[in-house]
């Protein structure tokens, strides 16, 4: 019998290696309106809100063309900055064909996280998708994992929340579900291995044989 009834992942850092094409995309526009290059470090520290909240925030009465070129960054430059990490298809795969309901919740906005799953040809895996913009607070509520429990009738113990980052511990605590913490592209480990997941993945091999042997 499965250990789970249902799967949610988290995509940036999980599902795919997305961070450069992140802090790029941030660059052009910040070097672009403001004149100014933030570090990776530093644009690390907004990220929470979806990048809608952040260029506002930012740009002002510039926000409206900050965004478009934004968007038409992060489109244009996907392919060349952004992966989909080895082994996810798969496993987004298996998953699919054991009957299982898979969701997306993740802090990314809506057009921004529908490009990434688009590009990559994985949209098709997930029975529901759940962004920043569909939310009224982001990760680490537990909001996104609520409305995958109550959409498919699951109990909460038998979920497992995939991510890489603290928020998604959290939001997996504050909702009663399991969490497997991945490490393969995690931007604060260290703070990840303090938080006490249920399941520390360091490899999306492992995390591969880990989801195979769940489903049996």
């Amino acid at each position: 019998m499965s250990k789970f009834d249902g799967f949610i992942f988290d995509v940036d850092g999980t599902l795919t290696n997305t961070n450069k094409l992140i802090f790029e995309s941030f660059r052009f526009v910040t070097q672009k309106y403001l004149g100014e290059s933030f570090s990776d470090s530093e644009i690390t520290k907004l990220f929470g809100p979806t990048e809608d909240v952040i260029l506002k925030d930012f740009m002002g009465e510039n926000y409206a063309s900050a965004r478009d070129d934004y968007f038409k960054f992060y489109s244009e430059n996907h392919n060349s900055l952004a992966l989909l990490h080895n082994d996810i298809a798969e496993i987004l795969q298996s998953i699919k064909s054991s009957g299982f309901p898979i969701s997306i919740y993740t802090g990314k906005g809506r057009d921004s996280a529908m490009i990434t799953l688009e590009e990559f040809e994985i949209k098709q895996y997930f029975d529901m998708i759940v962004t920043g913009d569909d939310i009224k607070d982001h990760k680490p509520s537990r909001e996104g994992i609520d409305l995958f429990v109550e959409n498919f009738e699951l109990n909460p113990d038998r979920v497992l929340m995939i991510g890489d980052a603290i928020a998604d511990i959290k939001a997996a605590r504050n909702a009663g579900v399991r969490v497997a913490s991945v490490l393969y592209d995690c931007y604060a480990k260290n703070e990840v291995l303090g938080m006490e997941a249920d399941y520390y993945l360091e490899t999306t091999g492992a995390l591969k044989d880990f989801i195979l042997d769940s489903l049996n």
